[in-house]
């Protein structure tokens, strides 16, 4: 195996990979991703020592407030033998203390890996332009690939294949909306999409290239029916809580219940990225009944993520 330092001594600058959307990585890329994951969550389950990112260093930046983005990166880079600095939004304000450019050229002449999860994409865009190092996406008001990156693997662990399938995205057409389209385009599988009316997905927002990989629905249990995975969101995303109010009221039949479980096929899974509210955007009987995966989903933030990290700087081992 290449060691860390070697890497970073022979490692160009164009050899550098940032992962800011799903669709910066391969279908053939995935496939590595997802089995390397099993590898990992395999050594981790029998405490088997795998520290591959040894003197290696992540800043995370988190402008944005986070549990299991924050605990899911932190442990991981630990666990791989790296270390982390970790900047809040009193630490480093991206744009306004200094210009972005800057930030990321001071930032990543010190780091190896930048971790950044904040409002708007073109923030991240613009660090990862002006970066010497990969940067990855914690979660922006576009797009959230490593919890879509989570949310597959937890389903092939499960099930097998996501090629092929059939998911039922239940709520807004938020970034998670976003990041699901991408990733049935470049995994062949289809999304079935129901969103209240002001809510829907913008196609050029999620940047698909046409419209094969996902239909809409009006009615969300006509979006569940036959789907091998439903899953939905919060329907107030952070950043909008002021829409509080009109969404919970536009948002009232978009509820994933054990009807629209049922409408899914008999072995459907349910997901959520959580937080969840209970009674809101799923009943209670849904999260915390037997088609939930939504505590293995969580956990396997971890994983995929160390996964990604490790494919980032030292490429396929």
């Amino acid at each position: 195996m290449t060691t860390a330092s070697t890497t970073a001594a022979t490692t160009s600058p164009h050899a550098i990979r940032h992962y800011l959307q799903f669709s910066d990585l391969t279908a053939d890329e995935y496939v590595y991703l997802f089995d390397r994951m099993a590898v990992i969550k395999k050594k981790f389950k029998t405490y088997e020592k795998h520290q591959p990112l040894t003197d290696r260093t992540m800043a995370m930046i988190f402008e944005k407030a986070s549990t299991r983005t924050r605990v899911s990166f932190e442990a991981g880079m630990y666990q791989l033998g790296g270390s982390v600095v970790h900047l809040t939004t009193g630490d480093s304000q991206l744009g306004r203390a200094e210009p972005i450019e800057d930030s990321a050229k001071v930032i990543s002449r010190m780091v190896d890996l930048v971790m950044i999860r904040t409002y708007e994409q073109t923030k991240i865009d613009t660090f990862a332009a002006h970066s010497r190092v990969p940067v990855i996406n914690g979660l922006t008001n576009e797009f959230h690939p490593c919890q879509i990156l989570a949310d597959i693997f937890t389903y092939i662990e499960h099930r097998g294949s996501i090629q092929g399938k059939t998911v039922a995205w239940v709520g807004d057409g938020n970034n998670m909306a976003n990041t699901w389209l991408q990733a049935a385009e470049i995994l062949g599988f289809t999304v079935h999409v129901s969103t209240p009316s002001g809510y829907e997905v913008d196609q050029s927002i999620a940047g698909i290239r046409s419209g094969d990989s996902y239909k809409v629905f009006k009615d969300p249990m006509e979006a569940c029916r036959g789907a091998d995975l439903v899953t939905t969101d919060v329907w107030t995303s952070m950043g909008y809580e002021a829409e509080n109010e009109a969404r919970r009221k536009a948002f009232a039949d978009w509820c994933v219940d054990e009807d629209m479980m049922r409408a899914a096929q008999p072995d459907a899974l349910f997901m959520h990225c959580l937080p969840a509210h209970r009674g809101e955007e799923v009943q209670a009987e849904v999260i915390d009944g037997p088609q939930s995966v939504v505590w293995d989903e969580a956990e396997n933030r971890l994983h995929a993520q160390k996964a990604l990290m490790e494919f980032l700087l030292l490429g396929r081992l």
